[in-house]
């Protein structure tokens, strides 16, 4: 325990039958044999859950999880995989979609030297799943392939606009969506110019995916009456609605023995699925990439699916403790899988792909994450991959900046996607 946590945990221990102690509020606590006791001082560090966070970390987060590879008792990488593969599957509620949807094809054109192939397909659940596919054109062969992992961004209205365009003109909504998270450009877009096919799809309750306001009871609508998705006021309504609306998809998720990691992993496994089967696809040489809430599905599907060969993840990297203790306010309800923490850290669900190629991009001034804590994930990552015998393999860097995925950011990423997937 280092030296800032002693100044403000005090431990005492008591055994005995009918013992007390006082606590450092005059507090008279009984304890029974061999019980332990944390009191806090007044000068303890502050946090988001005031006395009982250090108490809640306490639990299982000052101490190596059961199941991380650092532990001495894990030599052997594959049967960790394994084992540990198939523990954050059990925690999540793992979907498997057997079931392979049926492809429409609605449009194939030529948009700025890419072929551009926007298609939908259905899933046995919700509505049908928009996706774009882009390559360039004249080109001829198997390619590298990369499915783009949109963000969240606090608007569930859009999906895969966020990151692509099929069309010079663009709504002005999203315009001002890429400009503050990409510096402007449709990533997915320039990764394809680069000799790659990339794949965008809507995500679970996003775009195409999204919940409509005509599906949930009047009662739940918040009063919202006028459902036309042409004004941008109603567009606006919409997305605060479905922030507020995040909580109850959760926990009904939970109520299903779902979670929602789990859905998003079903429905981007999908995807790889219609990605890797393309003619002009090498299906050995696939990789994923995503900012914020699409660098949460990059870490699950980059960590679950050994399909993919190079991952990155952007603007989402941390540990438990940070999201217990300073920053769970602030981050959605898609990132929690029930009792997983006791078992592997955060960064360890991406550690599950080692020894392949694996990136972690970091903005310096992102307010979703602390950055002592972010720094403490990249160290856990590069242990893991040293332990592995594939330091070579694993990249991480700080970028100045708040929280996004801009152009030096993506050229970084490409070079890596260069790098092992070409």
């Amino acid at each position: 325990m280092g030296t800032k946590r002693r100044d403000f945990i005090k431990q005492a221990t008591w055994a005995g039958m009918g013992m007390f102690a006082v606590d450092l509020n005059g507090i008279f606590v009984p304890l029974g044999t061999n019980k332990t006791l944390y009191l806090m001082n007044n000068d303890f560090e502050k946090n988001q859950l005031g006395k009982y966070g250090p108490w809640a970390k306490s639990l299982f987060l000052n101490k190596m999880p059961s199941l991380s590879f650092r532990k001495e008792e894990f030599s052997d990488l594959s049967a960790w995989k394994v084992k540990a593969t198939a523990q954050v599957k059990e925690r999540m509620g793992y979907l498997g979609i057997e079931e392979k949807p049926k492809i429409t094809v609605h449009r194939v054109h030529l948009f700025d030297g890419l072929i551009c192939e926007e298609i939908s397909y259905q899933l046995p659940y919700g509505n049908p799943t928009r996706a774009v596919i882009l390559k360039p054109e004249n080109v001829t062969g198997k390619l590298p392939a990369v499915l783009g992992l949109h963000c969240h961004g606090g608007n569930k209205y859009l999906g895969l606009e966020k990151i692509c365009k099929v069309s010079y003109k663009l709504p002005e909504y999203v315009e001002e969506h890429q400009q503050q998270y990409y510096e402007g450009s449709a990533w997915a877009n320039e990764l394809a110019k680069q000799g790659y096919v990339v794949m965008v799809h809507d995500a679970f309750s996003f775009g195409s995916r999204r919940v409509l306001l005509e599906d949930v009871p009047e009662e739940r609508r918040r009063g919202i009456k006028d459902f036309d998705m042409g004004k941008v006021e109603n567009i606006n309504a919409y997305n605060s609605w479905a922030s507020d609306h995040e909580h109850i998809m959760a926990k009904s998720l939970f109520s299903a023995g779902l979670s929602w990691p789990a859905v998003y992993l079903a429905e981007d496994q999908i995807a790889l699925d219609i990605l890797a089967s393309r003619n002009d696809v090498d299906p050995f040489r696939l990789g994923c990439a995503g900012l914020s809430g699409g660098g949460l599905r990059a870490v699950m599907l980059g960590g679950l699916d050994d399909r993919i060969a190079c991952a990155i993840s952007v603007g989402f990297m941390t540990t438990w403790a940070d999201l217990l203790m300073n920053k769970s306010h602030n981050h959605t309800w898609m990132i929690y899988i029930p009792l997983l923490p006791r078992e592997l850290d955060f960064p360890e669900i991406f550690a599950l792909r080692a020894p392949k190629a694996t990136m972690v991009l970091n903005d310096i001034e992102d307010t979703l994450f602390t950055l002592e804590e972010m720094k403490k994930a990249d160290e856990m990552l590069a242990e893991i991959f040293s332990k592995a015998g594939a330091s070579e393999k694993y990249r991480c860097t700080f970028h100045p900046g708040p929280h996004k995925f801009d152009k030096n950011m993506q050229a970084e990423a490409f070079e890596w996607f260069d790098r092992w997937l070409k």
